[in-house]
């Protein structure tokens, strides 16, 4: 047997890959990486990428970070690892834990750990069925999402994301329901107003609660921006138009905010930008600034006491993983919150967010962007054929990945995501590599529009 030399082809003989689109992977090989540099990674034959897309969204402080790199050898070394069960934990994870309540918007609450957000979504669906029934109402079970969200890939998880792409493992499950995504730009109404489209879609959750029966919903979850959607920011009044809906019929609200938590949309959550309160809220990603696996759930002092009660009552909460509340984990979350909050990231995303807008702004005059889209270090292009009808390109076409694949060969990291491009650099990104981004950029859409257009 022969075996394959070059490191494309050993990693395509010998992985099987996520989200990748197979006919890049064959046509140009994998990209097999070695170290990183700042915001920049390299890989095995020494050519340097500017990163745009933060690894996924989460290394937010760069690839090589001495501090947190310092944190995890300091943690390793006074205490490797152990669980979260049987009434032990690190003192690592009670102070995390205190962290988060006190920079979260609850005055009081209490946290779970998982390995993912992913996983941290699947908990809460757990944690939301587990109350609803010690409170008497076992029927409370259907979950309400919205179409184009993402809140992650276990079977729970996958079945309240929006994609049609999950369709491949029969999911979602029943009583997952997705609502109308709050995207005025593609699915607003001919005529309709912004204002219009919100009232519409606080109808629809509001004739789905009566339809469906307010007893038998046991919550709803968002994204404050959708990410792995495209980037997409509610219309405006969004959250103020449903929540009083949900609350009126006793329906916990609760914030994925696993892409947008710690800095992202320029505050430290989500739901701070867009001025909501909710039940509970998912972290993940930039709690580490993706130097360890981890997921929290943050529950509010109200939420956390319901589930405390049902707690006692069967005297545990029958849930966990081997790994939760990981002391080296927790010990780099520490320092992860503190880099971002106290070394200057969180600052710099608010000092360049307004010149990021700027380029994008500029960049969006081309005929065959049809919509720049954003907040923070979140944003997104979208690319039409036709931009006074917003027509998308034929899908055959693959034009978001011919423009990711083009800006690689470039050095430049970006996601494709439908038809648009998503940018999401790092927070230690200097004014110099945002122009090397944009400048890459702009070579790459005219070089794929000149072909496809």
């Amino acid at each position: 047997m022969n075996q394959p030399q070059s490191w494309e082809a050993r990693a395509e003989e010998y992985s099987l890959y996520g989200f990748t689109d197979m006919p890049s992977v064959h046509q140009r090989g994998t990209v097999v990486v070695t170290h990183g540099e700042g915001p920049y990674i390299v890989d095995v034959h020494g050519r340097r990428y500017l990163d745009a897309n933060s690894g996924l969204w989460n290394m937010v402080a760069g690839f090589d970070h001495k501090g947190l790199i310092e944190a995890a050898k300091a943690q390793y070394e006074r205490f490797p690892g152990y669980h979260s069960f049987f009434g032990r934990m690190s003192d690592q994870t009670v102070m995390l834990s205190e962290k988060l309540i006190e920079v979260s918007p609850f005055n009081r609450g209490r946290v779970f750990y998982t390995n993912s957000g992913s996983e941290a979504n699947d908990t809460m669906v757990k944690i939301l069925w587990f109350m609803h029934a010690a409170e008497g109402k076992p029927q409370k079970r259907k979950i309400l999402t919205r179409w184009n969200a993402y809140h992650g890939v276990t079977a729970v998880s996958a079945s309240m994301t929006g994609k049609p792409y999950n369709s491949v493992f029969g999911l979602p499950l029943p009583g997952f329901l997705h609502l109308t995504c709050p995207h005025y730009w593609r699915f607003g109404a001919e005529g309709e107003t912004e204002e219009q489209f919100v009232k519409r879609l606080a109808k629809e959750l509001e004739d789905t609660i009566e339809r469906e029966g307010a007893d038998t919903i046991a919550g709803f979850f968002a994204e404050p921006v959708m990410g792995a959607g495209g980037v997409i920011p509610p219309a405006k009044g969004y959250f103020q138009a449903i929540l009083p809906i949900l609350q009126k019929h006793d329906i916990p609200m609760v914030s994925d905010e696993v892409i947008c938590g710690f800095g992202r949309t320029g505050n430290t959550w989500g739901c701070q930008t867009y001025d909501y309160m909710p039940d509970a809220i998912i972290s993940s990603k930039n709690l580490t600034a993706g130097f360890f696996p981890m997921g929290a759930v943050i529950l509010s002092g109200a939420l956390g006491d319901r589930v405390q009660a049902a707690v006692e009552a069967i005297e545990e909460f029958p849930h966990g993983f081997t790994a939760s509340g990981h002391p080296v984990g927790c010990a780099i979350a520490l320092k992860a919150i503190d880099v971002v909050m106290n070394e200057g990231l969180a600052d710099n995303v608010k000092r360049l967010a307004p010149r990021f807008e700027a380029g994008l702004q500029r960049i969006a005059q081309n005929p065959n962007i049809g919509e720049y889209r954003g907040v923070g270090f979140m944003w997104a292009l979208e690319a039409v054929k036709d931009k006074a009808t917003k027509t998308p390109f034929d899908g055959s076409l693959s034009v978001s990945e011919r423009i990711a694949n083009t800006c690689t060969d470039l050095g430049l990291i970006c996601r494709p995501l439908g038809q648009s491009v998503v940018l999401c650099p790092p927070f230690i990104m200097t004014e110099g590599q945002m122009d090397e981004m944009f400048e890459k950029l702009e070579k790459a859409l005219d070089k794929v529009f000149a072909e496809v257009a």
